[in-house]
C-alpha cells in the first residue's frame, strides 16, 4: 500500500524536534537538508513549516548581515505553553464565575414563580383581564366618533374642505363672467366644453 504523508501538525512537531533535539540554531537551507534526511519532511515544504512556526511565535528568527537564522530552546517553548495554560485557566475561572452568577440569577428569578394553584389561579385572572381590556379597546375606538375632541376635529376639516370649495367655485364663476365679456360665449356652452355642472354653487 501507499505510504501515507504526514500531515501540516506532524511536520510542524517534526521540525520543533530537530531545534530542541539539536538546540542550535539554523539556516533555512540548513534545515531544507535536514528536515527530509532526518524528520521524513520534504525540503520543497520546509519554508512553509518554518513560517508557520515563526508566525506562531514558536520559532525565533533574526536577520544577521544577508542570512535569516532561525531557533528555538526548549525553556521558550516551555514558557509559552505555561502562559497559555495560565490565559486559558484565567478564561476558564472568569467562565465558571459567569455560569455561577447566572444560576443564581435563574434560582432568584423562579422565586414566587412556583407552579401553585394560586399563581395558576392568578395567571388565569390576568388572562382573562387582559382578554377583557382589548374587548373595551374595541367598543371605545367603536364610538370614537362621539369623542367631543374627534367631533371638533372633524367639524374644523370639515370647514376647511367647504372654504377651499367655496373659492374654487368662485374662481370658475370668475372665469366664466370673463369669457361671456371676453368671446360672447353662452354660459350652456363654456359649461358643456369644460365639464361644468349646470346646478354649480357655493356650499352652505
Amino acid at each position: 500500500s501507499k505510504k501515507k504523508g504526514l500531515s501540516f501538525e506532524e511536520k510542524r512537531a517534526r521540525m520543533m524536534e530537530i531545534f530542541f533535539e539539536t538546540k542550535d540554531v539554523f539556516q533555512l537551507k540548513d534545515l531544507e537538508k535536514i528536515a527530509p534526511k532526518e524528520k521524513g519532511i520534504t525540503s520543497m515544504s520546509v519554508k512553509e513549516i518554518l513560517q508557520s512556526l515563526v508566525d506562531d511565535g514558536m520559532v525565533d528568527t533574526d536577520r544577521i548581515g544577508t542570512s535569516n537564522y532561525f531557533w528555538a530552546f526548549p525553556s521558550k517553548a516551555l514558557h509559552a505553553r505555561k502562559r497559555k495554560l495560565e490565559e486559558l485557566e484565567s478564561q476558564f475561572a472568569e467562565s465558571s464565575q459567569k455560569k455561577e452568577t447566572l444560576q443564581k440569577s435563574i434560582e432568584k428569578s423562579k422565586i414566587g414563580r412556583e407552579d401553585t394553584a394560586e399563581r395558576a389561579a392568578l395567571l388565569k385572572e390576568l388572562a382573562a383581564l387582559r382578554q377583557k381590556k382589548e374587548q373595551l379597546k374595541t367598543e371605545i375606538d367603536k364610538y370614537r366618533e362621539c369623542d367631543p375632541d374627534v367631533v371638533e376635529e372633524m367639524r374644523q376639516t370639515n370647514q376647511v374642505a367647504k372654504e377651499a370649495a367655496n373659492r374654487w367655485t368662485d374662481n370658475i364663476f370668475s372665469i366664466k363672467s370673463w369669457a361671456k365679456r371676453k368671446f360672447g360665449f353662452e354660459e350652456s356652452r363654456i359649461d358643456k366644453g369644460f365639464g361644468i355642472p349646470e346646478d354649480l354653487d357655493y356650499i352652505d
